[in-house]
């Protein structure tokens, strides 16, 4: 079997791009080119209706939304323990720091890097963006507290949430102040540009990690 990854380079097909190369998953990548706006074509939307990235499409199946493609991806090969067991006490927080890192700090971002999608107005952008800059430093100093005490987001062991986590942050790097200047989070990140997985998908997507390893 062969998944198929639909994606765009530094989107968030990132995170299952990661999953399916950590695993060690056959599968091929599908550019799709925002350049082009190849995402909102017609023979796109007939498989992912929303017109976004990404799209995974696994023996017929067709998925679209990260946190939808993580899990069927962790649960489809359980054995490689990016996802807590069922039963396991870790596995509500799995899906409490998914859901907070996808309905929170990415849907912030999101706001923070296009702004001009939630005015009418645009002499509200600067406003719209000084605002969220605060709103994004709020949720890292929560996120770096999570830190404080363990070397991932769960504990000990590495999680889908971490490559998550790693991915988003990345997007934020241009923010003051930068997730590489927070007490846990920043040596965190730095110890993340190591892993061999993140190393090379970086790599294949031609996304730099230079900044993370100089800051």
């Amino acid at each position: 079997m062969v998944y198929q990854l639909y994606y765009y380079p530094r989107s968030a097909s990132l995170l299952p791009h990661m999953l399916l190369h950590h695993m060690s998953l056959e599968y091929q990548l599908v550019l799709v080119d925002k350049r082009k706006h190849a995402q909102k074509s017609c023979d796109y939307l007939k498989l992912n209706p929303a017109g976004r990235i990404p799209t995974l499409v696994d023996d017929g199946l067709v998925i679209f939304e990260t946190p939808a493609i993580c899990i069927h991806l962790c649960e489809q090969h359980s054995e490689y323990d990016l996802i807590p067991v069922m039963g396991s006490s870790k596995r509500p927080l799995f899906f409490q720091w998914l859901s907070y890192l996808n309905n929170t700090l990415q849907v912030e971002l999101m706001i923070r890097f296009y702004p001009h999608r939630h005015t009418t107005d645009n002499t509200n952008i600067g406003s719209i963006i000084a605002a969220q800059n605060i709103r994004i430093r709020d949720i890292l100093l929560l996120i770096d507290e999570q830190l404080s005490d363990r070397r991932y987001l769960l504990g000990n062991k590495i999680s889908a949430c971490d490559f998550y986590l790693f991915m988003l942050a990345g997007w934020a790097l241009s923010i003051e102040p930068s997730p590489l200047s927070y007490i846990h989070l920043g040596p965190y990140l730095k110890s993340l540009v190591n892993h061999p997985t993140i190393k090379s998908v970086y790599k294949e997507e031609g996304i730099s990690l230079q900044k993370v390893l100089e800051d």
